[in-house]
């Protein structure tokens, strides 16, 4: 775990209310609790920045094959709908 550093948190009554019952549920303290969900949090987000950098570090592709892409009025053409 390493270090763990002591932070104090301000929360509305509703809030902290419904994190000490979740914690109650999962037997943890608050803490603990709350520690988690922002473990959670930060590598949720770590994962989706690695995911993007590898994303865009592919650079461009094609979308097809071969042949041009359909322009704008092809794209909007409303007229087959009416």
């Amino acid at each position: 775990m390493g270090l763990v550093r002591n932070v104090t948190v301000t929360l509305d009554e509703e809030t902290a209310r419904w994190a000490r019952v979740e914690a109650a549920k999962r037997d943890m303290s608050l803490s603990r609790l709350i520690g988690e969900m922002l473990e959670t949090s930060m590598r949720a987000q770590r994962g989706y920045e690695q995911a993007m950098r590898s994303y865009r570090a592919r650079g461009p592709r094609r979308l097809k094959g071969s042949g041009a892409y359909p322009g704008r009025e092809e794209l909007h053409d409303r007229a087959g709908v009416r």
